[in-house]
């Protein structure tokens, strides 16, 4: 724990550190330990402000909500009486009173102070909200109305299994959710997902987007899914796993944990979408590989230049498909690479259009003279129809005109109609 505090301290600063809480992950003793059974684990929080940051709210268990009752059917619905007394020093906190029944009472408990001061007291007697008992002689609480406090609890620094789940708990829910063999262990550490959605309710506000560095068996998606179904949130989830073999392929062809993790990713949207019939949330997801740029970089040979240039007469790497640089684009031009992607057939080239027509991209291998004007006109046509709120990039193959008199008439024509931005790769 000392050196993981050291890392963090390092990344985000000690200054921000704000608890480190307590995980009772096992619900059982582990026979098997030679002195003690390790019953718990740590999850540290930081945040990138303390001062700015804070916790949202858990929402309140049924229990707690039972707690609540209403015994002298007061108007303002269920209440829990709370303690008068408190230990901290008030100055104000010291005096006698009479209950209903013409009962003294001398004062607050030994070693503690009434929270409020004399007059408060008979203001809030006066307005219903002192609980004597049933006899009408009890020492004096608080009442505390469900209808006026906050709408959550503030989070603790303990979890308990019962709450958030244990690592039974989660091997079972990977098992039977990837449907395992008996005896198939798809992962020795996996975390439950009430472990996950305790975190996200307490940092992941409902337009959140949760960064998960190790995807492992994709519990944080799985758990942003539920809670997004829960609360009605559209938080969305990064997943990061590189592609780590496996000591062995698994009975459905997995060969590597990232093919596990984007297996689960799947199901887990199926499981929440028919779980929960009234959630119209997306539950899809998107796979990108990291791999090198599909723009070849010039890097020309200075005793032979003109070999050069024929040789990157093609600016794009060979083999790379059309949806490959059609995400490089998103990158370069600061789109998100979630946003809806549409496609169309034009005089047989694919045209596609992202983010509502705030990019358009023509990837077709081949452009000639007589495509121009209908493929021209044609892209015209769709982005009227989509109306983009911004200026609308079109971009092109640059070797796929037949000529430069072909480029130069097609860049025209879009120009003429309000596309102004051409650029051709």
């Amino acid at each position: 724990m000392f050196n993981l505090r050291h890392v963090l301290d390092e990344v985000f600063g000690p200054e921000n550190f704000i608890a480190n809480v307590i995980w009772h992950k096992m619900d059982s003793p582990k026979n098997s330990a030679v002195h003690l059974s390790e019953d718990h684990d740590y999850i540290v929080i930081y945040a990138k402000n303390a001062d700015v940051w804070r916790p949202c709210p858990l929402p309140r268990s049924d229990e707690m909500v039972a707690r609540y009752k209403n015994p002298d059917n007061d108007p303002r619905g269920p209440w829990l009486l709370g303690d008068l007394a408190a230990r901290n020093f008030y100055g104000q906190g010291r005096y006698p009173i009479t209950t209903p029944s013409g009962k003294v009472i001398s004062g607050p408990p030994a070693g503690s102070y009434w929270r409020v001061s004399e007059q408060k007291f008979r203001e809030l007697d006066a307005d219903g909200r002192i609980w004597w008992g049933t006899s009408g002689e009890n020492r004096p609480g608080i009442k505390r109305f469900l209808s006026e406090v906050k709408d959550g609890v503030v989070p603790q620094t303990y979890w308990a299994w019962k709450d958030v789940g244990s690592t039974r708990h989660a091997k079972q829910e990977l098992s039977q959710l990837m449907e395992a063999d008996a005896g198939e262990d798809l992962f020795i550490t996996p975390k439950p997902v009430r472990l996950i959605k305790r975190i996200l309710q307490i940092g992941a506000p409902k337009e959140a987007l949760v960064m998960d560095f190790f995807a492992g068996s994709g519990t944080t998606f799985h758990a942003t899914l539920e809670q997004n179904a829960e609360d009605s949130g559209s938080r969305r989830c990064i997943s990061v796993q590189l592609q780590e073999p496996l000591p062995e392929k698994t009975a459905r062809g997995h060969s590597t944990i990232a093919d596990i993790t984007a297996e689960r990713m799947r199901r887990a949207g199926s499981k929440v979408k028919a779980e929960n019939s009234l959630f119209s949330g997306d539950v899809g997801f998107r796979v990108f590989k990291l791999d090198t740029s599909n723009i070849r970089a010039w890097n020309p040979n200075p005793a032979d230049l003109e070999a050069s240039l024929f040789a990157h007469q093609e600016h794009l790497v060979e083999g790379r498909s059309e949806a490959d640089v059609l995400y490089e684009l998103l990158l370069k031009l600061g789109l998100d690479l979630c946003v809806p992607i549409e496609k169309r057939s034009i005089v047989g080239r694919d045209v596609h259009s992202v983010g509502g027509g705030v990019l358009m991209a023509c990837m077709a291998e081949s452009i000639t003279r007589d495509d121009v004007e209908p493929l021209a006109q044609g892209i015209v046509s769709w982005h009227e129809e989509l109306q983009p709120a911004g200026d609308t990039t079109c971009v092109f193959r640059d070797s796929a005109f037949a000529d430069d008199v072909t480029k130069t008439n097609l860049a025209a024509i879009l120009e003429q109609h309000g596309i102004q931005n051409v650029r051709s790769l």
